[in-house]
């Protein structure tokens, strides 16, 4: 089996516990406004890579990695390539690698559900048997208000709810992150809903805001895209400040440091 990568990273560290070596996926069914890779949309615009590849690349970074680090995928959106990432973690776990996802869970199929098709049964299944192999993940919160949320990425965020619940079910350990975007997701009544969307779970680890930046506007331009932010700044260093209290960040355990 090979998946599609966008481009690996050796030394990351802020992607989840300790330094981590990161594999960027290819493809993303989300087409959130402030996103900063639109080069990662297109799955098959990805280089084709086997697990052992990727493994081989990954282990010449070990010794950097400490008691804590280890493997991050990110994207894109890996969960898009379930099948390569199962077998990817599978083998790491193998090699006792450390496995986190980075994932906004567009693809999650909540196969518990009363109206769960075959399809959307089989795939959980898929999930399910990925999370054996997982350690941890690091999830956004793209906006808490379904309306918004479909504004903001062109999809419903119902499914992504109902993996944040299954994961608390599970006790997965997550680290939720949420970019703050003035005029979009910059409300103090969103984020207020969001904290206690948060004190709901009680399998998050850590919390972050993510200022949001322009710094991908040019990728736009190369690619061809109109940028659909390009007129808007970075939320000040108050508003940021107002965030992480409203959102109760420093309540959560830092124990990547």
């Amino acid at each position: 089996m090979k998946g599609y990568i966008h481009q690996l990273e050796s030394f990351g560290a802020a992607d989840g516990p300790g330094v981590r070596f990161i594999i960027f996926f290819s493809g993303c069914p989300l087409r959130c406004l402030y996103c900063h890779n639109p080069d990662t949309w297109n799955m098959k615009d990805g280089k084709l890579y086997t697990v052992e590849q990727l493994l081989e690349e990954a282990e010449t970074c070990r010794a950097y990695w400490g008691a804590k680090g280890g493997i991050t995928v990110s994207g894109g959106e890996p969960l898009f390539q379930i099948d390569f990432l199962i077998e990817l973690f599978t083998e790491a776990k193998k090699r006792g690698i450390n496995t986190c996802i980075d994932t906004a869970g567009a693809p999650f199929r909540n196969g518990e559900a009363p109206d769960a098709s075959e399809a959307d049964k089989e795939w959980f299944a898929k999930f399910q048997r990925l999370m054996e192999v997982t350690d941890i993940l690091l999830m956004d919160i793209k906006h808490i208000n379904e309306e918004e949320h479909v504004k903001l990425t062109g999809r419903s965020g119902k499914n992504i709810r109902e993996m944040f619940a299954y994961l608390d079910k599970i006790k997965k350990p997550i680290w939720i992150r949420h970019v703050l975007v003035p005029g979009i997701t910059d409300n103090d009544e969103y984020l207020i809903q969001t904290r206690d969307f948060i004190r709901t779970l009680g399998n998050v680890e850590r919390v972050e805001v993510l200022p949001y930046h322009g710094l991908g506007a040019m990728k736009y331009k190369d690619l061809g895209i109109e940028y659909p932010l390009k007129d808007l700044e970075s939320p000040t260093l108050e508003r940021v400040a107002n965030a992480k209290k409203i959102l109760e960040c420093d309540k959560y355990t830092r124990w990547s440091e």
